[in-house]
C-alpha cells in the first residue's frame, strides 16, 4: 500500500495546478532560450511540423501568451508543462521565453507532462501507450486505478496498451501515420507477427479502411506452417529486467527471444539521449576501458 502514496495529490489535481499556474498567473520570470531544457522523460516524442510552424508564426506576432512551467535542474531548467511552445518558440528566433518556476519532484513531472498532452490530444496512440505503460511500471498501478486517475475507461487504457504488442514494423507504420489506431486494433486480431505484418503492408499498399481490415483479418489468422511451434510468452524473468532497465534509463526496453534469440531494445529519441544512455551503461562497466 505504501507504493499507493506516491500519487500525492492526483495526477488531474495536479495538472489542475498547472494549467493555473500557466494560465492564470503571470510568468515568474524571463529566461534566456538556452538556459531552457526539454525534459528527456517527456511522453510525447515527436511535432507536428505544420502546427509548430503556424505556432512559430503566432509567437512572433503576439509573443508566448502562456508562459513555460519549468524546475530548477542543475544551472538549467527544465520544462515540466509546454514543451510544444519551446519548440515553437526556437523555431521563432526568440532569445528568452517567460516562465513560471516552481519546485516539482521528479516522480510528478512525467505525470504532468503525460496530462497535459493527453488533455491536449497531442500524443501519438503509441506515446499515450508508452506513458501508460511507464505509469504502470513506475507507480505499481492498476488498470482500473490509472483509469480513475485519468478519467478514462478501462477499456479505452487496455486497448491503448495492446498497441504495444504489435510488431515493430506496424508499430513503426503508425507512428508514422501510414495506418490509424483503428486499423492496429484490427491488425492485434490476427494472432502471428507474420500475418500481423503482412496485412499491416496490406492496409498500406492497397489503403484499406479499417472496416475493410476488420473483414480480412480472419484470412491472415490461419496462415503458419502447422509444424510451427507457438510463440511462448517472456518468462517472468524478462519483464522484471525490462521493467528494472525502464526504470534505470528512463525510457522503453523490451526484452524477447526472436527467432531462438534473446534482443534487449532500448528506445532512445535524439542522439543526446543516445549518449546519455551510452554513458549510463558505460559508468556501470568496472573493467573501464581494459
Amino acid at each position: 500500500m505504501a507504493k499507493k502514496a506516491v500519487l500525492g495529490k492526483g495526477l488531474v489535481s495536479l495538472m489542475g495546478e498547472a494549467d493555473a499556474e500557466t494560465a492564470a498567473m503571470k510568468s515568474d520570470s524571463v529566461l534566456p532560450i538556452s538556459k531552457v531544457k526539454p525534459n528527456k522523460g517527456q511522453p510525447r516524442k515527436t511535432f507536428d511540423e505544420t502546427e509548430l510552424s503556424e505556432l512559430a508564426d503566432s509567437i512572433k506576432q503576439n509573443g508566448i501568451l502562456q508562459p513555460i512551467l519549468v524546475r530548477k535542474h542543475g544551472t538549467s531548467y527544465e520544462i515540466v508543462a509546454g514543451e510544444r511552445r519551446y519548440q515553437a518558440a526556437k523555431l521563432a528566433g526568440l532569445d528568452e521565453v517567460p516562465v513560471v518556476i516552481r519546485e516539482i519532484s521528479d516522480e510528478d513531472v512525467f505525470k504532468l507532462a503525460l496530462i497535459e498532452n493527453l488533455q491536449r490530444s497531442n500524443l501519438t496512440p503509441l506515446e499515450e501507450a508508452r506513458g501508460y505503460r511507464q505509469l504502470l511500471d513506475e507507480k505499481d498501478l492498476t488498470q482500473e486505478e490509472l483509469s480513475k486517475i485519468l478519467s478514462k475507461s478501462r477499456s479505452a487504457i487496455t486497448n491503448t496498451l495492446r498497441l504495444m504488442d504489435l510488431p515493430t514494423e506496424v508499430q513503426d507504420l503508425l507512428e508514422a501515420g501510414r495506418i490509424t489506431a483503428g486499423h492496429a486494433r484490427a491488425i492485434l486480431a490476427v494472432p502471428t507477427e507474420e500475418g500481423r505484418i503482412r496485412l499491416a503492408e496490406k492496409v498500406v499498399n492497397e489503403n484499406l479502411s479499417v472496416r475493410q481490415t476488420e473483414r480480412l483479418a480472419p484470412l491472415f489468422s490461419g496462415t503458419e506452417e502447422p509444424s510451427k511451434p507457438r510463440r511462448e510468452p517472456a518468462p517472468q524473468s524478462f519483464k522484471r529486467a525490462a521493467r528494472e532497465l525502464r526504470q534505470a534509463l528512463n525510457t522503453n526496453v523490451k526484452i524477447k527471444n526472436v527467432r531462438g534469440k534473446n534482443k534487449i531494445e532500448i528506445e532512445f529519441a535524439d542522439e543526446d539521449m543516445l549518449a546519455h544512455i551510452v554513458e549510463m551503461i558505460a559508468a556501470q562497466n568496472p573493467y573501464g576501458d581494459e
